[in-house]
């Protein structure tokens, strides 16, 4: 994580590659809110085509872009080896965690979230810009991917210790399904809906709560879904900051519940 004050004094003592992460299910005009304000230098990422490959049935909404998309990406918004990279959105880090997960997976080494996002930002008094950034001078990053567990569906089905499921309650439970097939959730999986790691100002709730909230669920390996790969990383985040390494779950619901072969439980 890094705060708000904690990147006004970066940005002021030298460059540093900031990545504007928009996204939100059912909203497409991130690129548009991109435009009309945020922090100075920020690049904008479209997380559909950005950080992701094409979505399919066998793969879900969401899945792994290929390396080499996401190195050419990556070299196009400027991060070359050793640059310090910030990822925010304007909603308590829901879709910049993809970023950061990305990029980690990937082996970039320093990534941070900016805890609060754009509402943190302007309540610590930066500055916003409009318009589109100019290009930024291309990067020559060296991805490494696989420097993060990752599981698959049928590692998830044999799981041998906590899954948590990200998605809201409703969701998990299968009383309401939006966007998916079917509703309900992998057997097995406990419910830890995302935005419980954030307190009332959309910022990430403190290291102990966070242990003693990720404790609650049990002990052994942990790992994690949402619907789609994207909140589930924030999860990750969540238990990175908690001290607790957690394997994600890329194809997550919207993979599991577009395959008949696997089972789905509804329910508390």
């Amino acid at each position: 994580m890094i705060s708000a004050r904690e990147l006004r004094d970066v940005t002021a003592h030298g460059p540093i590659r900031l990545l504007d992460v928009r996204w939100a299910l059912g909203d497409p005009d991130g690129p548009q809110h991109y435009l009309d304000g945020h922090i100075p230098g920020a690049i904008f990422v479209d997380l559909e085509t950005e950080l992701a490959a094409l979505p399919s049935q066998a793969a879900g909404r969401h899945p792994l872009p290929l390396p080499a998309h996401l190195q050419r990406n990556a070299r196009n918004w400027g991060i070359s080896t050793g640059d310090t990279v910030v990822v925010y959105d304007a909603t308590g880090g829901l879709a910049a965690a993809r970023a950061w997960w990305l990029l980690r997976w990937a082996g970039v080494a320093d990534v941070r979230i900016l805890d609060g996002g754009l509402p943190a930002w302007r309540a610590a008094g930066g500055d916003l810009a409009t318009g589109a950034e100019p290009d930024p001078e291309p990067g020559d990053i060296e991805l490494r991917p696989g420097q993060l567990p990752v599981v698959d569906a049928d590692e998830v089905a044999g799981w041998q210790g906590v899954l948590l499921d990200a998605r809201a309650g409703e969701r998990y439970r299968g009383e309401v399904e939006p966007i998916d097939p079917q509703a309900g959730h992998i057997p097995g999986a406990l419910s830890a809906p995302t935005a419980e790691n954030l307190d009332a100002d959309g910022r990430f709730r403190s290291v102990d709560e966070l242990r003693e909230r990720f404790a609650a669920f049990g002990s052994g390996p942990v790992a994690v879904y949402c619907g789609s790969g994207v909140t589930a990383a924030h999860q990750v985040a969540a238990l990175a900051v908690a001290g607790v390494e957690a394997a994600l779950y890329p194809g997550s619901w919207s993979q599991w519940s577009n395959d008949p072969k696997r089972p789905v439980a509804t329910g508390s």
